[in-house]
């Protein structure tokens, strides 16, 4: 009883008598949100939230558009042209994904997006990127921003070292906040027969996964309406879309990975893991009702 009395307050909060959800997206690149996108779209145009999103790098690493190189008229595969051109490119792209999802703010901490690596160490030490300024910057977005939830990417083994730095940005900046913390999730889209798991980068204890909590998820391929023709993977394809320049990565990606998941961090503690499970049931049954 009690824990359906909760989730009738949360509703009613997030359905709008009071202010919904309030999160921030912390990324290393342009399109790294593409992850995760019906679900900001549904905290923002449907549980009535705000989402903000803090992006690391510059992106003038992503050599990745052989087709995009047509489109723009620069061929965006050459080193030189792309970090020339490809910071202001890819900023215009994002700021078409976070329309689409609903951003209220970027912030923007322009770091050097060098070229892929699986280290975070150096980054992380300031060899690569300036540390102590994105600490400072994370630190006064996180007090101002007062926000209910941070997502960042499941800074697993195999991933970019940027994605894990900004992770571990967020995670421990997340620890070093006084006053009420949000809930912080690692989070990547899966297929829905995945098998994919994870506890720990090794060597980061602040990337522990509380073993006791669930995995999180947001079905985004849950058909409705007219012959069940719609879902909101159409809401993923639109966001992958503004990412042109990116135009290899997002081809193989359109309309694949069904689930949105999230891990929830040991660093939360357990005391908030029933408020989670309430809120993604929350999200699930907001707009157009979802499994």
């Amino acid at each position: 009883m009690k824990k359906i009395l909760v989730f009738i307050l949360l509703l009613v909060s997030y359905m709008g008598i009071s202010q919904g959800p309030r999160v921030l997206i912390v990324t290393a690149h342009p399109d790294d949100e593409t992850m995760f996108p019906a679900t900001i779209f549904k905290i923002t145009h449907e549980m009535k939230g705000t989402a903000d999103l803090a992006l690391i790098t510059d992106g003038s690493g992503g050599y990745n558009g052989l087709v995009a190189s047509s489109y723009y008229g620069k061929n965006l595969t050459d080193s030189t042209v792309g970090r020339t051109y490809l910071p202001l490119l890819r900023k215009k792209e994002l700021l078409c994904s976070g329309e689409i999802m609903g951003i209220r703010n970027f912030y923007f901490f322009d770091q050097v997006d060098d070229y892929y690596q699986l280290d975070p160490l150096p980054f992380l030490a300031g060899q690569r990127w300036d540390i102590d300024f994105c600490d400072r910057k994370l630190d006064k977005i996180l007090k101002e921003g007062q926000y209910d939830y941070v997502i960042c990417l499941i800074p697993s083994e195999e991933q970019h070292a940027h994605h894990k730095t900004a992770s571990i940005l967020a995670l421990r900046a997340v620890q070093r906040m006084k006053d009420k913390k949000p809930v912080i999730l690692g989070g990547r889209s899966l297929n829905k027969n995945y098998t994919y798991s994870f506890t720990q980068l090794e060597a980061y204890p602040e990337t522990q996964i509380l073993s006791t909590a669930p995995v999180f998820y947001f079905d985004r391929s849950y058909g409705f309406g007219e012959n069940n023709k719609h879902s909101y993977m159409i809401v993923a394809d639109w966001v992958k879309a503004c990412h042109k320049t990116q135009s290899g990565d997002m081809n193989s990606s359109m309309h694949k990975g069904e689930l949105e998941t999230f891990w929830y961090f040991d660093i939360n503690g357990s005391s908030k893991v029933e408020e989670t499970r309430m809120f993604f049931d929350v999200l699930r049954n907001s707009g157009f009702p979802t499994k």
